[in-house]
This record gives C-alpha cells, structure tokens and sequence, in this order.
C-alpha cells in the first residue's frame, strides 16, 4: 500500500487479504466468475437465484492469480438453540424483522415473540416461509441437518452464518452450538 492512497484497510494494510464477490443476484456471479474471484450469495434474504447464480458462476468462472476453479459460499440464517422450540421463539426476531421490512417500516431487530402467527396474514407467513427457506434453525441436530442439505443442494464449498437473534447471549449461544457441529 502507498501512504498517497486515499483508501486504506486497517487493519488489513499490507496483509494478503482475498477479494470476495458477494451478491444476491446473478449479476454478483458474472462478476466473480469474469473476475476469477470467490463468490458468496446472500441467501440469507435474497434465496431466489441461489442455484442459477451458483450455476452460472461454476460454468463461466475464468482462472486468475486469485484462484484457479471456482470456490463459492452461501450465506444463510441460522438460529440454534438447545431445542427447536426455543430456536423457533428466537427466529420470530428475524420474521418480524423482515415484516417490517416489506411493510416499510424498517427498523432495529425486535425481541422475539411467542407465536409469529399472531402477528402476521397467512400471505406474509408464506413470504417468510420462502424467505427462510434456507434457514437453519433448530437444535444441534436439526441446524446440522439443514446445513446439509443446503451443502448438498448447493455444492458449496463454505457456508457463511448470519444469526439475527435479539438476545446477546442467546446470539452467542447459537454461535456456540453451531461451533459445536462443525462437520
């Protein structure tokens, strides 16, 4: 790095660090895969091109100095908790955000509520439903299960964990239990 440079990554300045394209949409996969750069999609709120961007980056990836074959991760939802039910209560924080999202009334992640049900039309719950639809939210077992199954789907080589969870200690707990499937 010059010391002219207007832009400068601290702490990263002079450390190898790797380009990443992130992206939620095919664009993102074009241009990681004209770059020869690795790919990450944001499957976490924008699962609808998953696969085609997936796809399209694997068949039109050129080598670079960066990388020599394509190397891709999907980021998802994820929300562990020591049983499912727990996980379930903890994820409506994520719902309700996204409610207010599509409601236009953005705001800071709400605190969970007992049943989302109650707080949203059956058409709003069948939004969510494929919004999340590639969320891992349970306990142990079943956030390891999901995982697998978009590794499967997907042929990802990494999966990134985006954990909207109200409670700092109930967010780091999650951390933990994921920590603890690692496969």
């Amino acid at each position: 790095a010059s010391t002219d440079q207007s832009v400068r990554a601290v702490p990263g300045e002079g450390q190898d660090v790797p380009i990443w394209i992130l992206g939620s949409s095919t664009w993102g996969a074009q241009l990681a895969a004209a770059l020869g750069l690795p790919y990450a999609f944001a499957a976490h709120f924008a699962p609808d091109a998953l696969l085609e961007a997936l796809a399209l980056y694997r068949r039109h990836f050129k080598p670079s100095d960066a990388l020599q074959r394509p190397h891709a991760m999907v980021c998802i939802g994820v929300c562990a908790a020591d049983t499912d039910e727990e996980a379930k209560r903890l994820s409506t924080s994520t719902q309700q955000q996204f409610l207010a999202l599509r409601r236009g009334r953005p705001g800071l992640l709400p605190p969970p509520v007992d049943d989302i049900r109650d707080h949203a039309s059956p058409a709003e719950l069948a939004g969510l439903d494929h919004t999340l639809q590639y969320a891992a939210i349970g306990s142990a077992e079943t956030v390891k299960r999901k995982i697998d199954q978009v590794l499967e789907m997907t042929g990802a080589d990494e999966i990134m964990a985006a954990a909207q969870i109200h409670d700092h200690q109930a967010r780091k707990r999650s951390y933990e239990i994921l920590a603890s499937i690692r496969s």
